[in-house]
């Protein structure tokens, strides 16, 4: 009976995320319409993104709603026992990202500019957010100073672990938000990572922390129903820095950190491309890529913008299974 509800439990998380996106979904992008709530397009960006202009953002609001929605029905039906402490931090760090990238999102829309929340508020938020957490881990923990490398070797950082952390939930978020960038593309990854993760999660018996990641994937399913191309409507920095760290956190709260350079190697490159190509042109004044982040590079090739998120989707894909089966040989 025990095995029955925990598996009806865990595609009620997948589920109801997902239903909940597709039926409100139409009457939100119609909302967002109504208030002129549309992205604005960068200049300096690949010209093909200038007919996107105007098209529906801050689909990151629908995402945590829909987020939410599974989280409440798990609550119903695995009883309060379900809310544990982890999974009220990953809610809280996923609310208040999201809301971060609201604010952000609401300036670009108002400014009608490509400029929000600076970078450096963001960064500060981020990074306290990431030392809380590893300072709660090390307090809470036995092994919280620990790192594990796939369970094949660990390292102990000790007070250096609030550091890592940061660094973590930061990478998450920002290199989720650089992601973010062609139809489909940061919604489809983010599917392939927390459905992967929860699979670990349930594997490593931490059924709260893998049905929330699972509610996570539905969210992303659902959302991504309207954001594949051509887009209805995009994410914004409220779904990328959300769901981002929302990530960041569970792989921390879960002690599975290094299993993120699996779940997010596409996030990992897109955020290295960027590093490389302001490093290259600072010192050398030359650019290693056409454009950065990575995805732009090979648009300006010759790629269809599909052709490249199917590619990055097939390679993120391939990643997750590496993963699976190292787990599984572990």
């Amino acid at each position: 009976m025990t095995m029955n509800i925990t598996h009806l439990a865990a595609a009620v998380a997948g589920l109801a995320p997902f239903g909940f996106s597709q039926a409100l979904g139409g009457p939100y992008i119609q909302f967002l319409q109504r208030r002129y709530m549309g992205q604005y397009i960068r200049d300096d960006g690949p010209q093909s993104h200038q007919s996107k202009a105007g098209t529906p953002t801050a689909g990151g609001v629908l995402m945590l709603a829909a987020f939410l929605f599974g989280i409440a029905a798990l609550a119903i039906l695995q009883g309060p026992g379900f809310l544990s402490l982890p999974v009220w931090l990953v809610i809280a760090i996923t609310l208040g990202f999201g809301l971060l990238g609201f604010v952000d999102d609401y300036l670009k829309i108002s400014k009608k500019k490509n400029k929000g929340v600076s970078g450096y508020t963001k960064l500060l938020v981020q990074v306290a957010v990431g030392v809380a957490l590893g300072v709660y881990i090390l307090k809470t923990s036995p092994n919280g100073g620990n790192v594990s490398f796939f369970g094949l070797s660990t390292i102990h950082l000790g007070w250096f672990y609030p550091v890592f952390s940061a660094f973590v939930i930061t990478g998450a978020s920002n290199s989720v938000n650089l992601t973010d960038g062609l139809d489909g593309l940061a919604a489809s990854n983010l599917l392939l990572s927390f459905m992967t993760l929860s699979l670990l999660l349930f594997g490593i018996s931490m059924p709260d922390l893998a049905m929330t990641s699972q509610a996570l994937a539905g969210a992303c399913l659902g959302f991504l129903l309207f954001n594949r191309h051509p887009a209805r409507i995009f994410m914004g920095d409220t779904g990328s820095l959300a769901l981002g760290g929302a990530l960041g956190a569970l792989v921390i709260l879960s002690r599975t950190e290094m299993w993120i350079s699996l779940l997010g190697t596409i996030y990992i490159l897109e955020a290295l491309s960027v590093i490389l190509q302001v490093l290259s042109f600072k010192t050398t004044g030359k650019r290693i890529f056409r454009m950065s982040p990575l995805h732009h590079h090979f648009e300006l090739s010759g790629l269809k913008e599909t052709q490249v998120v199917y590619s990055f989707v097939t390679f993120q894909f391939l990643c997750c299974v590496a993963a699976l089966f190292l787990y599984n040989r572990g």
